[in-house]
């Protein structure tokens, strides 16, 4: 199995870059966002590889980091998703925009992707979430709080609150972000109305 290839650039597709190693060309499939990243033509790059083997063809998937890697292989852990999804995911979003994505429920974001549906989207972030917090920079308070909201065991302070902005056009995890500052600021014991203004307060810096 191949892991790492180190070679010269020989050409690049709409999805694929020609790999010159030791004048062996190796066809390595990536991710739009990858293959933006990449150095000219004629320029030395390594490659992390995911080597795909099949009865008919072998088929070998290039990135960047090792990272991105991984949250290839994660990805394609989720139902309905392949190594063509997987890609179209990584080539939108970073590996820290998806993880923040995935910790923060914000399934419109994933959805950006082509070719990922609003169902594909919240597969993945209940599939993936209690995996990757780890690399997420996001308040670990505030992905609780998410959760809470979102399996519906917050207190009711805070689920009127995050209700309330989402009422006036914020986003889920905007409004829940809004309130988990609020609900730092004022303490656990603020009533509604108080968590409202600071949550406005919040978002309008």
């Amino acid at each position: 199995m191949i892991g790492k290839l180190t070679g010269t650039i020989d050409s690049v597709g709409e999805d694929f870059v020609i790999l010159d190693v030791h004048g062996v060309g190796y066809l390595v499939h990536c991710s739009a966002r990858t293959l933006q990243e990449l150095p000219a033509v004629g320029e030395a790059v390594v490659l992390a590889i995911e080597t795909y083997v099949r009865e008919d063809q072998i088929r070998l998937f290039g990135f960047l980091a090792d990272i991105e890697r991984e949250w290839f292989r994660l990805l394609q852990t989720v139902q309905g998703v392949g190594a063509k999804m997987a890609l179209s995911v990584l080539g939108t979003l970073n590996h820290n925009e998806l993880a923040s994505a995935i910790a923060m429920r914000d399934k419109a974001m994933i959805a950006r992707a082509p070719g990922v549906g609003p169902k594909v989207a919240e597969r993945i972030c209940n599939e993936l979430r209690d995996k990757t917090p780890e690399f997420s920079a996001v308040d670990r308070a505030l992905v609780r709080l998410i959760g809470a909201v979102e399996e519906k065991s917050a207190p009711r302070t805070v689920a009127d609150a995050v209700s309330a902005l989402v009422n006036l056009g914020y986003g889920p995890p905007q409004a829940a972000a809004a309130i988990a500052a609020a609900v730092r600021e004022a303490g656990e014991g603020a009533d509604t109305a108080r968590l409202i203004r600071l949550g406005l307060k919040e978002l309008s810096k």
